[in-house]
This record gives structure tokens, C-alpha cells and sequence, in this order.
């Protein structure tokens, strides 16, 4: 059953953050959702079920984690900030009743549990990005309000580190939306795009006004939605199919048998390898799906990736 909550609103937000002397931040890249209607839409599109265990990044001030505990999820909750993650239980347990906070040590995690002794929210106090486990049972779904500024890092390295993940729902600058759904041979199709399409089918679901936003951001925001599916079948790592999508894409306007030369050895290695993988040596990178990539890094001979981490960074 869906669990009584009452969600915050536009007063109620901006009482909280002066009680608590929280200025959102560009730096974090906080933007506040004031507007309950959004939130409810976000957790529909998610499709969160009773039950449902559920990973929020940067929870805020608790706008969208109220809306997943109202529609059943046990939400574990990863906030980088330590003065909105002191505030967040006290919140929650205002606006749900029958919580009650359990703290343990300064480095473990604060649990809000119910009655009948279930965890509903567990607040991880951490950089997304330096996550490699989360405790309790793994996550089913990742659904929150991305910070506009590491949207794309955070979406690829949880993909990647948490394969628990049946479905995602996220909420992104507009642009940043239209590059993870593009598919391939459009304008926006690129890094962001062919990488996330390793894990998962993409689509934009929904546009986001800037008024729904406290601070009022300077662009619009769009829902994007992932759904899990298998790599492509494929010899060749996850990391040596990354490096062929980075270099494919380092210059856009390259044609692949010169993007990725200093890959491939030299310029006729990377013809012959491209030619043996079905791609078109004159084509450029936007003209390749995932698929297409992974063949050619078989073809190549499974090449390393030079430097960074091409799974969890945008370039």
C-alpha cells in the first residue's frame, strides 16, 4: 500500500534551507524541486512500485525522496552535502508517519525505519562518483534530480558499477537529455549517447519548465528514461569498446580511419580493422550505434583506453 506522505511545498522548501543556512550552490549544481506535481510525475515515469528499493543521488532537501516513499520505494538516498543530510531525516519524519530515525557511527549510515522494522530511507552521506556498494539489498532503480553539472558522470558510473539497475529515470538539463537519447546519425548522437546505450534503451519522456525550480535555473530540464538491456554480444571489453567511442569521437569532423589511427597504429590499420567490422572507413562517429563500435574493437585488437576512466567521465 502506498505509504501516507505529505510532500513539501514552495514555502515549506525555502523555510528549510533558511532554517538551515543552505544556499543552493552552482558549484554542487543544486536546484530544488518545489512543484509536487513534478515529483509525482518523475516517480510515475519511474515506474516505482511498493517495494521497490531505490537509489536517489543528491536528495536536497527531500522535494523527490518524500514522492518515492509515497509510492512504496525504500529509498537509500547518496547526498555530498553534510548539511542538507543532517536535515533530510528530520523532514522526512515530519512528513511520514511512523519513522524513526536510527543513527550509527559517524561513517555509517543514518536509517529511517518503520514499525514494522523495514527500512524506508537510508541516507549515505558521499560523492556519488566514489561509491562502489550501497548497503541493503541492491537497488532495482536509480531515480533522481541529477546536478546538472555531473549528470553524465554519475548516470554512466552507476550503470556500470551497479548492474542491479533494471530502469532509470532522471531529470537533466534539456541538451543534456537529447544527447543520452540521441540515436545514432543525429545531430546530438555522441559520447554520452553511444556509451549509456552500452547498458540500457533511452528515451526522453518529458520536458521540465524552469519555474518547477528553486533556484529558477537558466535552462529547461527534461525526464530521461533507461531500461535495461544486454551489451551488445561482443569479444571485446566494456573499456576497449569506450576507447573506440572516445577517439571516434575526439574530432567530430574526422572521418573514422583518421579518428582513430593513433588507436588502430596507424591509418591503414584502422581501415582494415573498420572494413573487417562492416563500417565505412570515410563514415564519422555519429553514424555508428554501440554495436558498430564494438566491432570495431574487436577488430583492433581489443585497444586500452589512453588515460581516464571512459565508462564514468564525460569529455
Amino acid at each position: 500500500m502506498p505509504t501516507p506522505t505529505t510532500l513539501l511545498g514552495p514555502a515549506e522548501i525555502r523555510e528549510l534551507a533558511e532554517r538551515a543556512g543552505v544556499r543552493p550552490t552552482k558549484a554542487l549544481g543544486q536546484n530544488f524541486v518545489l512543484d509536487g506535481g513534478t515529483v509525482r510525475k518523475i516517480v510515475r515515469q519511474a515506474d516505482v512500485a511498493e517495494g521497490d528499493r531505490v537509489v536517489e543521488v543528491g536528495p536536497g532537501l527531500g522535494s523527490l525522496t518524500l514522492g518515492l516513499i509515497e509510492a512504496g520505494a525504500d529509498v537509500v538516498a547518496v547526498e555530498i552535502d553534510p548539511t542538507l543530510a543532517r536535515l533530510l531525516p528530520g523532514t522526512v519524519t515530519r512528513h511520514v508517519p511512523g519513522l524513526t530515525v536510527h543513527a550509527g557511527a559517524d561513517d555509517e549510515p543514518v536509517v529511517l525505519r518503520d514499525e514494522a522494522g523495514r527500512d524506508r530511507l537510508t541516507i549515505v552521506l558521499s560523492d556519488a562518483l566514489d561509491l562502489h556498494e550501497l548497503p541493503g539489498p541492491p537497488p532495482v532503480a536509480l531515480v533522481a534530480n541529477l546536478p546538472y553539472n555531473v549528470s553524465v558522470p554519475v548516470l554512466l558510473t552507476f550503470l556500470e558499477r551497479f548492474d542491479s539497475l533494471e530502469r532509470v529515470l532522471v531529470m537533466v538539463q534539456a541538451e543534456v537529455a537529447d544527447r543520452l537519447a540521441a540515436p545514432p546519425g543525429s545531430r546530438t548522437y555522441g559520447v554520452p549517447s553511444a556509451k549509456a546505450a552500452w547498458y540500457a534503451s533511452a528515451r526522453r519522456t518529458a520536458t521540465v519548465g524552469r519555474t518547477v525550480f528553486w533556484p529558477a535555473p537558466n535552462v529547461d530540464s527534461a525526464l530521461v528514461r533507461f531500461d535495461r538491456r544486454e551489451p551488445p554480444a561482443t569479444d571485446a571489453s566494456r573499456e576497449a569498446v569506450f576507447a573506440v567511442v572516445d577517439a571516434a569521437f575526439a574530432q567530430r569532423r574526422k572521418m573514422l580511419r583518421s579518428a582513430l589511427s593513433t588507436l588502430a597504429g596507424s591509418a591503414e590499420a584502422a581501415v582494415a580493422a573498420l572494413q573487417a567490422a562492416g563500417v565505412d572507413p570515410q563514415a564519422r562517429g555519429e553514424r555508428v550505434d554501440i554495436a558498430g563500435f564494438a566491432r570495431i574493437a574487436e577488430h583492433l585488437g581489443h585497444p586500452e583506453p589512453v588515460g581516464g576512466r571512459p565508462g564514468t567521465v564525460e569529455p
